[in-house]
């Protein structure tokens, strides 16, 4: 399922999506405007898609017991402003006005700490397989109204700023298909 009529209110909340909110956020630097969005890619447990454990991880309340993979990752504190599910469902965690925790250690073109200047939106898949094509039509339709809204200047993946450390969103993420409404 796909909602192309999104539309952004003034506290960063996106109507179409549906909203499970993090805690895992916090101001950005005052007067910083998101510049760049970050592409990342997210299952848990690894290959499996569709549960709630994703919502949980970004919200503090994975059950570690669970699963074995969960061990390593229950404790983590991250988040991304928005999910992109194999059907399209179009899921917000955070304000577009907060920094999002997803990028961690990084740097883009000189400038440390992505996060505080950043979007980060995570599609449901992994390194190991092709994304939906109803993924795109969203991840399309999301990455336009945020164009229209923000002084966006790239569009890059989580291995960008994070090299060999992170591998997201992955060798199957299409960059051709978002080309068109980001051009360089």
């Amino acid at each position: 399922m796909t909602d192309t009529a999104l539309t952004l209110d003034a506290a960063g909340w996106l109507g179409g999506a549906r909203q499970v909110r993090s805690a895992n956020c916090d101001d950005r630097p005052d007067g910083e405007l998101p510049s760049l969005i970050v592409m990342h890619s997210i299952s848990l447990p690894p290959g499996e898609y569709g549960g709630r454990e994703i919502e949980d991880l970004f919200t503090n309340q994975l059950d570690s017991a669970a699963h074995p993979y969960f061990k390593a990752v229950a404790g983590l504190r991250v988040s991304a402003h928005f999910l992109i599910r194999r059907d399209g469902q179009l899921i917000q965690f955070v304000s577009i006005n907060k920094r999002a925790w997803h990028a961690g250690v990084s740097c883009w073109a000189g400038r440390e700490r992505c996060n505080d200047y950043s979007i980060g939106i995570e599609l449901e898949g992994d390194d190991s397989g092709p994304f939906e094509d109803a993924q795109y039509v969203q991840l399309m339709s999301l990455l336009t109204l945020l164009r229209r809204g923000f002084p966006v200047e790239a569009v890059i993946g989580h291995c960008d700023i994070a090299p060999g450390r992170k591998t997201d969103p992955g060798p199957y993420f299409e960059w051709h298909k978002i080309r068109a409404v980001m051009p360089d």
